[in-house]
């Protein structure tokens, strides 16, 4: 199924060619745009079904912006909860990086793309801040270029959907 994903991804124009600054800092010939990919229903909810079958939890988080809408499709797949995970916390309302139930409960951790690992790593300590058991991270593509490894020292496996060389390939 994931050489699948990454056709569905290039169909949906989530490859892009330029000079492009990525999340990391690093800079790269290429962008997968797969937030905008994920617009389309169809798409989103074929990523959703193979998230359910990679994976087993009884919440799926997503670190905002890219995740939140892969959690709430992969929430409304398997008729179980979701959370987002607040990129920095707000000084209103109730001021918590967590909207949702996470406490007690095994999370996945769910990402558009991951590269260095940083966001996800983030995700992982916050959720295991408010109480989560996680101990894995799906993500629709993966660059390649050190998240599984920095995933692993916190005793967390990354599982990708697709791979960059997948898609540019």
């Amino acid at each position: 199924m994931v050489k699948e994903i990454a056709q569905l991804l290039k169909d949906h124009g989530a490859l892009l060619h330029g000079d492009f600054v990525l999340a990391s800092g690093a800079r790269s010939s290429y962008y997968l745009d797969v937030k905008t990919a994920m617009t389309d229903p169809a798409l989103l909810t074929e990523l959703a079904e193979e998230i359910i079958r990679a994976a087993d939890f009884e919440v799926v988080a997503g670190v905002a912006v890219g995740g939140v809408p892969i959690a709430v499709a992969t929430s409304l797949a398997a008729n179980r909860p979701y959370a987002i995970i607040r990129s920095e916390k707000k000084d209103h309302g109730t001021a918590g990086r967590v909207i949702g139930p996470v406490g007690g409960r095994r999370v996945l951790l769910v990402e558009d793309v991951t590269t260095s690992g940083g966001s996800a790593l983030y995700g992982v300590q916050v959720l295991r801040e408010f109480g989560a058991t996680i101990d894995t991270v799906v993500t629709v593509v993966d660059r390649r270029q050190g998240a599984g490894e920095l995933l692993r020292t916190e005793g967390v496996r990354l599982i990708a959907l697709a791979t960059a060389d997948e898609i540019t390939g």
